[in-house]
């Protein structure tokens, strides 16, 4: 530990969170098992958090591991939990795994995105399912909700768009309301509203909505519609920051007539 670390940044940071979660100070401190009196010490700036009481109040918090590290970090202390890159030889055989699950799902598209849904690897389906949507193109973004809000991409062929940009936007209001040091999200949240045709009640979060775990998506281009709904497949009880920010979205077909012109894409019959 940094005995000169700046500790009372480790307290705004907990008031940030504490807020974004709607606890009091009691009921954050009671959840945690640690004293009312010692967390508010903590919040001012007055005394110094052990290593044990920070992961007891992230865990109440359920605050991610990128979060975890940075709590500690603003702690004095070094950070816990490893951030590697997928293409480290240490994650050789989850990328390995990744990878066989997206060919798996051929000739139906599959991602694997981030938490900021940048899409980091993808099968050919998707590629070709892509394509197709843009009349042959490749797409300007490497991000699936600018996929879907951006007017010069998917979003022109998306036939339910409406459905589809509000289930979107309420994950990503979520993201922004639940981590509160996220300036990418709060980024792209920006981003995805500044396109053109975006209602205007869709810029405030509606605490009342609650996102479906299911969706249909249905294109449609040269009178021909295609559908999907989705799975995500997350990594349980990860240790490492960048594989618990990873998800697989497996689409499948809604219908024969979708599952049909899937296969034929495949075999370079559109």
């Amino acid at each position: 530990m940094n005995a000169h670390a700046p500790i009372a940044h480790v307290g705004a940071l907990l008031r940030e969170w504490r807020s974004a979660r709607r606890l009091s100070q009691m009921d954050l401190a009671l959840d945690a098992g640690v004293s009312t009196r010692h967390l508010s010490f903590i919040e001012t700036g007055k005394a110094q958090p052990s290593r044990d009481i920070l992961a007891r109040i992230a865990d109440t918090l359920e605050m991610t591991l990128r979060e975890r590290n940075a709590l500690l970090v603003a702690a004095g202390y070094a950070p816990r939990y490893t951030e590697s890159a997928l293409a480290n030889p240490d994650l050789a055989p989850m990328r390995r795994a990744i990878e066989a699950m997206l060919k798996q799902q051929e000739p139906y598209p599959a991602f694997l995105m981030n938490r900021h849904w940048d899409i980091v690897m993808a099968n050919e389906a998707a590629v070709r399912m892509n394509r197709w949507l843009l009349g042959g193109r490749d797409s300007p973004h490497r991000n699936m909700l600018h996929h879907a809000f951006d007017p010069q991409d998917v979003r022109g062929t998306l036939v339910n768009w409406e459905e589809v940009g509000s289930h979107l936007l309420a994950h990503l209001h979520k993201l922004v309301a639940t981590t509160p040091n996220d300036d990418k999200a709060r980024a792209l949240l920006d981003a995805v509203l500044s396109y053109p045709g975006v209602p205007q009640q869709w810029r405030q979060r509606d605490l009342r909505a609650v996102p479906t775990p299911t969706l249909e998506t249905v294109f449609e281009r040269d009178g021909r519609r295609v559908a999907f709904f989705s799975t995500v497949t997350t990594f349980g009880t990860p240790r490492d920051v960048t594989l618990e920010e990873l998800h697989i979205e497996s689409c499948f077909p809604s219908d024969e007539a979708s599952a049909a012109f899937c296969r034929a894409l495949a075999e370079g019959q559109p």
